[in-house]
């Protein structure tokens, strides 16, 4: 009946669609389709074919079905099944219709196709897995995340659950790692949408293996020292990429992670140190170890440190002292120094030197040290500490000399006082920059004359040679200097001035108000002018300036600028109107302006001139405009202004008349578009209409709001927000600027209608049609959309949905149209949207579903057994009962439960169920995979193997983790079974004593009684007997051990599974380790660990040895050291230098060693093949302390000791000139030190000259440098002999060494001052005196007396600046500087210096601040002249004659009442200082020269005198010196004479005022141990003045002993009456003569008597050209006894005999003299009065002794 009803339903529909299908020739197609009509068929799913003919008008059709390359079949039904579709029926399907002879067209093609199901792959991480750890099985279908997924394990159907074991996450399975068990695993993914399962995955078994175990090997050998480190070797077989894990005493060790530790044994550890014990972990699996069994280490104790001071008594601040540190027992340390437990790393030595900081006192902190070694024990404990106490240094402050305020322009003297000490050496700073050329106590700082505020902060510090050698820096001191007063002009009136005015000029100077006042006019002073204000009618233009003078301090301002006035015409007012014309409400503004001088207040008139604007709300009147705001018709017509300065009643010219005139405004109007009912969501276009005027700006406004973003002509809003009254306006940028605003708009809304929804059927089942019907009011223009689900989730037309008007249409309800349905109406040209209707939701009814299970059996399923299928479905009993394997239908199996036969059957199976009822099919089950499982496999190990004779074999036999299985054994062959007993369920079986017959193949296979009944046998192993005992085989990876390396011994056996045994000295003794690895390592070793090793191997229990290694000796030797030296071996090098440093390898033996150099412990040079590296040229960076070490493959030598490496600065030159006043014919020593750390310098000497290129110039290019003769020298000192008058001059020196030379920077020019008039030019001073209050003037003037031009003032001060005249300290005049107002910072010495070079004579001037000076002649007087000393004081007229005592020297000279004292005829013996002093006050010293003219140089004739000297001579030196030596020699022991006589300086006499000053006298002064008579000869015709002086017990330096030795010098002034010239020098003509009084031993050295006598004659000297530094020496032998002449002979110049008695004879020399002098010597022989053999000598050597006094330096003369 049913099958009826559906043929009458399909042929009435083929009736209904038959005018539409049928083809034009009016034959009928088929149309073929496929349902479901998916994308996307799955294996085991079902489809239908269905055919539908179109046309033809019969309804009983017969199809057929053609699948492409397929045989057709033939079928009554429209429908064709494919029941769980497989694979192969994936192709082209055709139908055809046939009824009685008439066929249809066949139809289109169409594809099926058949998807396998996707299957699911299982992974697990990791595998074999090791007990402890957890296992993730993760199971994948695809790359879909949708899938569920489903565990088995052991069997198909044995489904693993979540538990406490094993956690599911997704599509992960997580077994806990202490409950992984062996065994096959498998997954299948599940999923609510189709496919809904997934095939199900291969097996994966999981396979548990065993932990390697850890041992601990120890390197130390012997004993352990506290304080060493032993090293632990955690060995774990198999792999290598281990994290270990080490614990002392069961304590965990979190910062030891290495295969290799050190362990450090506590300083005050001894006996056990604890027991150590590891295990592993690996990122890699297995991830962890078994532990190691605990090894236990036993200490020693280390020897104790002790710490010594150097230093005794006090300890200052900054300086060093030396710690030593000492340790018992051995030498050979490395010390390590702390402070205050603070490891000092740089310190390394035994001894130290610590520099106390410069600003520490008291306690410098606590010192101990200790001591490591490369040998054992390699630590010391560290010493007790040693506390530094300090002294603090003194402080230095600064104290100022300026009293009150300091004004710009003065001078202020600054003075350093630091207490205790008085040789200081200071050091200054400025703002914390050093002042290099500010070394003196007092310092002159003049303030600039535009500074003010704050002219810096100075402060100081001084350095000392001895003890404390530095001071503390004084608080800094801030100089604040105050602006001289400025002077100002002001003006009344103010402004422009008009002919005829009055105008007052005032000078205002702040701060004083005793000023005398200047006016200037045009820079031409006004001289009666000298008020403050001053008053004139102006009449013409001119410019004005005023300033200031007083007499107070400060005398004077700064000048006014200068103020310029004008004389001015009446100006015309000039009216501008902005804008004109306007528009009403605008701003007018009416501007006037008389010139541009903002005095001018204005008036306002409108329509007439008389009629004045006056203030009011509209007109507002600021300055020089009148603002009109707000502009009505009122405010047309005419103004004008006028310009007043009420003040001075002055009106300008009115302006001309300017007309305002008034213009009206545009309207606008708004418009609205379209013109219909308005609905919420309608868009409205507004537009605003102005006339005249295209250019504006529109503004908005609803309900009088603006709407600030909308500018725009038209604007489009949105309802119903923005509904209300619109208005808008128009406003420009020109003018009129706006416009009038329109009338309002009102904008009406109307609410939106809701939609009606109705749905007939509901609810419904599958594939029935049901129509939803939406209507909105009676409107016909609506149209309408359709939701579902979602009110935004529109249905759009398909198959499925048709949309007609306002119906819907849902034909063939599946499941996916279950669930809400909504509609909306629309208009759609104005996006006008109803109100969604209320949802109706539409139901539909699920089909059964079908599911298939295995009955039996439980668990894995293995080959050859039976497995039951049933296929359950609910809901109802009558079904019919289809099964699919593999999507192939089985059509004979139509029962509940079907049986399956293993393996053939096996498969993946699904079922489903069909009844004639509603419904008429269930859904498809799931498909269940039947999966076979392997049998499990025996596993057989056989250790060891192979095996040598008589050793124990273990053969193991397992199947799985699983312990209830009986095993059976067999050998060769599958029948021998080698257990007699069959069966056992022990899976161990041992072979004893293993012999040859043992050899040959195992296998075994496993038994039980549950399932598997039996597994598969396993592999066969062979087993291999050797036919001998092994051998251990020895080597070392070492060889040429050095003390400290480490050495690993290997232990070679050739199969696995040994441990080995290690044998010192001898074999057959007990084991010096054991390890389970094959190799022993030797950390650190000493020479002591050199000797024999052996080695053997043993496993197995009991333990089965194998034979003994072959020995390997291992020799260690001491590690060579390497010696690092520095190239020069300079104590300070200086930036630039070239510096290279020596690596020497001692005990090294041969020499191919590379090095390797490091700087402050860091690695510079990794390899290099040369012992040397030079620095060229060094830095500062290259400062540090530098090592080295030799390498030699992989060998390395000691470390070398640190050389500190110090740069410093390029150093300066040092200058010293002695004297610095020099007299004429004087020789002037220049000395040149640079730091005195350096060492290896050769000095060059240089005379300032003017600046020209081409010579060397000091850096500012202030002079140029004119090298001296032999301009280097190895000396650091420089005589200079000048030939003539000396001027004053500069000089510099600087000093250089190495190769190449490296030069220090030049010194700072020093000066060398003459007081001797120049012939080119001279310096006076006016006062002519050295000596000057404060507060005066004083003028220098350089006067020439040639045709030299260019001529500079120059001075030098303390403060060491040369400057010649200018502004900040005098103003100069043609050739004269005047000082107008002087202060103590200008004493000096000043000169006149030319652009060509040359020099005037140098003048010392002092300024005193005092009350007394004493008035002296400022140049050389000359002896004869008369002197006049006068002593003057600052107020005088208090006391005109006060009582005044002269000083020479410090000694009184005489008393005066006058203040004045003459010496009348002035001598040599008047030079020295003076002073006066009085009641007032004491005046400073002043030195006052004396200058003797030389002696004109005698005539040719008096060369024959030359034998006349000698006679003279031998009588004279005959008759005094047997006299004086008889007389005075044995009187004259034991006193000390250190000055012998020389010739006149400005400070070798020093005679009392009483004394006579006549021609001869005798003076004794015993107090300076000085002895010297003055004889006067009485012979009148020689006219023979003798001086004779004396010294006895003089040491002589290279003798044993003290020596004897008497000096005479005799001093003979022949006087000529004929003519009185004045005789040479005596400095340049000494005669020299030794006197030998007994024969010298080596014990006592000589006794030796040295005379000199100095004759004044006017003997020509001899003239002879010799080589350099030779001069021509004449001997004379006198035999006393005898008295005979002694011949005279030339001799080669040879050091004086011990016997002989010399006299060196140097006759005056005439200045300039090209070549050396005529020398004679005179030889006498007292003991032996025999003759003796002439010899030409040389200056006396080491045993004989001059003494020379140098003269007191004096400032000037």
């Amino acid at each position: 009946m049913e099958s009826t009803l559906i043929c009458v339903l399909l042929l009435l529909n083929t009736h209904i669609n038959s005018g539409h299908c049928e083809d034009d020739d009016g034959v009928a197609k088929a149309v073929l389709t496929i349902h479901p009509n998916s994308s996307q068929i799955f294996s085991g799913e079902s489809v239908t074919l269905r055919c539908v003919i179109q046309g033809g008008g019969v309804t009983d059709w017969k199809y057929t079905w053609r699948k492409i390359g397929h045989s057709d079949s033939s079928s009554k039904r429209n429908e064709h099944e494919v029941s769980a579709a497989k694979i192969s029926d994936s192709g082209d399907y055709r139908c055809l219709g046939s009824h009685q002879q008439q066929d249809s067209k066949w139809s289109d093609a169409v594809r099926l196709t058949v998807t396998p199901l996707p299957k699911a792959t299982l992974t697990v991480e990791p595998n074999p897995v090791f007990p402890g750890e957890t296992v993730t099985l993760t199971c994948s279908v695809e790359s879909d995340s949708i899938w569920n997924y489903q565990w088995y394990k052991d069997r198909n159907d044995n489904v693993v659950s979540q538990s406490g074991r094993h956690t599911i996450t997704g599509d992960t399975l997580t077994i806990n790692g202490s409950t992984v068990n062996e065994g096959p695993y498998w997954c299948q993914g599940e999923r609510e949408s189709r496919p809904t399962s997934s095939s199900i995955s291969d097996p994966v078994t999981i396979t548990v293996n065993a932990l390697p175990v850890a041992s601990v090997s120890v390197s130390s050998q012997g004993l352990l020292y506290s304080g060493e480190t032993v090293s632990l070797q955690c060995v774990i077989p198999g792999y290598t990429d281990w994290r270990y894990y080490w614990y002392k005493n069961n304590q965990h060790l979190p910062d030891e992670t290495s295969k290799v530790i050190d362990i450090t044994v506590p300083i005050t550890q001894t006996g056990q140190a604890g027991q150590y014990r590891c295990e592993g972990n690996r990122v890699s699996r297995p991830t962890s170890s078994l532990p190691s069994d605990p090894v236990t280490l036993t200490v020693k104790a280390l020897p104790v440190a002790s710490v010594s001071v150097s230093s005794q008594g006090l300890l200052y601040s900054g300086e060093t002292v030396s710690l030593q540190c000492v340790i018992p027992g051995y030498t050979d340390w490395r010390y390590y120094w702390y402070k205050n437990n603070q490891h000092l790393p740089d310190e390394t030595s035994k001894v130290i030197d610590i520099t106390v900081p410069i600003t520490q006192t008291g306690q410098a902190g606590q010192y101990r040290c200790e001591g490591n070694r490369v040998s054992r024990p390699t630590s010391s404990l560290p010493s007790d500490p040693v506390t530094l106490t300090v002294k603090a240094l003194p402080v230095a402050s600064v104290s100022v000399s300026s009293q009150g305020l300091l004004y710009s322009g003065e001078t202020v003297s600054l003075q350093c006082v630091i207490p205790g000490y008085t040789d200081w050496r200071y050091y200054w700073y400025k703002n914390n920059q050093h002042l290099p050329d500010e070394t003196s106590k007092v310092i002159d700082i003049t303030v600039p004359i535009t500074q003010t505020g704050q002219a810096g902060q100075y402060r100081c510090e001084g350095n000392r040679v001895s003890r404390p050698t530095s001071s503390l820096p004084s608080d800094p001191v801030t100089l604040t200097v105050k602006a001289l007063p400025v002077a100002s002009v002001s003006v009344s009136p103010q402004g422009l001035l008009y002919s005829g005015e009055t105008v007052s000029l005032q000078c205002v100077i702040p701060g004083y108000t005793d000023w005398m006042y200047l006016w200037f006019r045009d820079n031409q002073q006004l001289p009666s002018q000298t008020s403050k204000s001053i008053t004139f009618p102006i009449t013409q233009t001119g410019q004005y300036r005023c300033e200031g003078k007083r007499r107070d301090h400060p005398q004077r301002s700064q000048p006014s600028d200068y103020v310029t006035l004008s004389v001015t015409a009446f100006p015309k007012a000039t009216l501008t109107v902005k804008p004109n014309p306007v528009f009403p409400g605008e701003t007018v503004t009416l501007t006037c302006s008389v010139e541009s001088d903002s005095i001018w207040s204005y008036q306002w008139y409108k329509d007439w001139n008389y009629n004045v604007v006056s203030q009011s709300v509209r007109h507002t009147r600021t300055g020089d405009t009148l603002t009109i705001s707000s502009v009505a018709e009122s405010d047309q017509g005419l103004y004008w202004c006028q310009g007043e300065i009420q003040s001075r009643s002055i009106s300008s010219i009115i302006s001309n008349p300017v007309t305002i005139t008034l213009n009206a405004l545009p309207r606008a109007s708004v418009s609205i578009s379209p013109q219909f009912v308005l609905y919420p969501g309608d868009t409205v276009t507004l537009q605003c209409d102005i006339s005249d005027y295209t250019d504006w700006t529109y503004y908005w406004f609803i309900d009088n709001q603006q709407l600030p973003s909308l500018t725009r002509k038209t604007i489009t809003i949105s309802l119903p927000d923005k509904a209300g009254q619109y208005r808008c306006v128009g406003m420009r940028r020109s003018r009129p600027q706006m416009s009038y605003y329109s009338s309002a708009l009102p904008i009406i809304i109307t609410a939106l209608p809701k939609a009606t929804l109705t749905v007939k059927p509901n609810p419904v089942f599958p594939g029935e049609t049901v129509t939803l019907t939406c209507s909105v009011g009676s409107d016909s223009s609506w149209s309408y959309k359709w939701y579902k689900d979602r009110n935004y989730y529109v249905l759009p037309q398909s198959v499925s949905h048709t949309i007609t008007g306002d119906n819907l249409t849902i034909s063939s309800v599946a499941e996916s149209d279950h669930g809400l349905y909504w509609c909306q109406g629309e208009i759609q040209y104005r996006s006008i949207s109803s109100i969604n209707s209320d949802p109706v939701t539409i139901t539909l009814n699920a089909l059964p579903m079908a599911s298939v299970k295995i009955v039996t059996p439980q668990g894995l399923l293995y080959p050859g057994e039976t497995v039951t299928l049933q296929c359950d479905i609910s809901e109802y009993t009558d079904w019919t009962y289809r099964w699919f394997r593999n999507n192939e239908e089985l059509l004979i199996k139509t029962r509940k439960t079907i049986a399956i036969s293993l393996p053939d059957q096996a498969g993946q199976y699904q079922c489903v169920g069909m009844r004639r009822g509603r419904p008429q099919m269930s859904y498809y089950s799931s498909a269940l995979p039947i999966i076979i499982t392997a049998l499990p496999k025996a596993t057989l190990t056989v250790k060891p193997n192979p095996v040598f004779p008589g050793e124990t074999v273990t053969l193991t036999c397992s199947v799985g983790s699983d312990s209830i299985w009986s095993y059976k054994w067999y050998k060769d062959r599958n029948d021998n079974v080698v257990s007699q007993s069959g069966y056992s369920n022990i899976g161990v079986s041992h072979i004893s004593r293993a012999a040859e017959s043992d050899q040959g193949q195992y296998w075994c296979e496993g038994n039980r009684v549950s399932r598997p009944t039996y597994s598969q046998p396993s592999n066969a192993i062979t087993l291999t007997v050797k036919d001998s005992r092994p051998t251990a085989t020895l080597s070392s990876d070492n060889q040429g051990i050095f003390t400290g390396d480490r050495v690993t011994l290997s232990c070679t056996v050739e199969s696995p599974g040994w441990k080995f045994y290690w044998y010192r000295h001898r074999p057959d003794s007990t084991p010096v380790t054991t390890t389970s690895g094959y190799s022993y390592t030797l950390s650190r070793v000493s020479v002591s660990d050199g000797g024999q090793y052996w080695c053997r191997a043993g496993r197995g229990d009991p333990v089965y040895y194998t034979l003994y290694s072959d020995p390997v000796q291992i020799n260690i030797t001491e590690r060579p050291v390497a010696v690092l030296t520095l190239q020069p071996n300079w104590t300070q090098i200086f930036i630039r230098e070239t510096v290279t440093m020596r690596c020497d390898i001692q005990g090294g033996g041969d020499s191919d060693w590379n090095y390797r150099w490091y700087k402050n412990s860091q690695l510079f040079i990794p390899f290099n093949t040369k012992p040397e590296y030079r620095i060229s040229p060094v830095y500062w960076s290259n400062s540090g302390s530098y090592t080295c070490e030799g390498v030699k493959g992989n060998k390395f030598s000691k470390t070398s000791d640190a050389v500190q490496l110090t740069v410093s600065d390029q150093p300066k030159a040092v200058l010293s000139i002695f004297p610095q006043w020099m007299n004429p014919g004087d020789s002037v020593m220049l000395s040149c030190e640079v730091d005195k750390t350096s060492t290896g310098w050769r000095f060059s000497w240089y005379r300032t000259v003017p600046y020209r290129a081409g010579l060397p110039s000091l850096s500012d290019k202030s002079y140029s440098l004119q090298p001296l003769s032999d301009n280097v020298t190895s000396e650091d000192s420089y005589t200079l002999i000048p030939a003539g008058p000396t001027p004053t001059g500069g000089y510099v020196c600087r000093a250089g060494r190495g190769d190449p030379v490296y030069d220090t920077l030049y010194s700072e020019p020093q000066i060398l001052w003459s007081g001797d008039l120049q012939p080119s030019v001279s310096l006076t001073v006016n006062p002519n005196t050295t000596q000057h209050f404060t507060s005066t003037s004083l003028s220098l003037s350089c006067e020439e007396k040639g045709n030299s031009t260019g001529w500079t003032l120059m001075r030098y001060t303390e403060r060491r600046v040369k400057s010649g005249c200018f502004s900040n300290w005098g103003s100069i005049t043609g050739s004269t500087c005047t000082i107008s107002y002087t202060y103590t910072g200008y004493s000096g010495v000043f000169w006149c210096e030319s652009g060509s070079g040359e020099y005037s004579n140098a003048v010392n001037i002092t300024v005193n601040d005092g009350d007394v000076i004493l008035e002296s002649p400022v140049h050389p007087v000359t002896e004869g002249d008369s002197v006049n000393l006068t002593c003057t004081f600052r107020h005088q007229g208090k006391n005109p004659n006060p009582k005044t005592d002269f000083y020479k020297d410090g000694t009184l000279i005489k008393n005066e009442t006058t203040g004045e004292m003459t010496i009348p005829a002035v001598s040599k013996s008047d030079e020295g200082f003076y002073k006066c002093k009085s009641g007032e006050g004491e005046s400073p010293e002043s030195w006052v020269t004396v200058r003797v003219f030389p002696v004109v140089s005698p005539g040719s004739s008096t060369s024959v005198l030359v034998g006349v000297v000698v006679g003279l001579l031998v009588a004279g030196v005959l008759l005094v010196i047997l006299l004086v030596l008889l007389v005075r020699y044995q009187n004259s022991k034991g006193s000390c004479f250190n000055r012998i006589f020389w010739p006149p300086q400005p400070q070798s006499t020093n005679q009392d005022p009483q004394q006579d000053q006549g021609s001869g006298y005798t003076h004794q002064q015993h107090g300076d141990a000085n002895i010297y008579d003055t004889i006067n000869s009485s012979d009148n015709n020689d006219n023979v003045e003798v001086f004779v002086y004396y010294v006895s017990d003089v040491t002589g330096a290279s003798a044993a002993g003290p020596s004897h030795v008497t000096y005479v010098q005799i001093q003979l002034k022949k006087l000529d009456n004929k003519k009185k010239e004045k005789l040479a020098d005596p400095a340049k003509d000494p005669v020299y003569s030794v006197v030998k009084t007994g024969k010298a031993t080596a014990a006592a050295g000589p006794d030796v008597t040295y005379a000199e006598v100095d004759l004044k004659n006017k003997v020509k000297a001899k003239k002879k050209r010799a080589g350099a530094g030779s001069v021509d020496v004449t001997y004379a032998e006198v035999d006393l006894q005898r008295k005979a002449k002694a011949k005279k002979k030339r001799e080669t110049p040879t050091p004086p005999e011990t016997d002989s008695i010399y006299s060196l004879v140097k006759p005056y020399t005439v200045p300039g003299a090209a070549g050396p002098v005529d020398v004679t010597y005179v030889e006498v022989d007292l003991q032996k009065k025999v003759k003796t053999k002439k010899k030409r000598a040389t200056p006396p050597e080491a045993d004989s002794v001059y003494s020379q006094l140098k003269p007191r330096s004096c400032p000037g003369p």
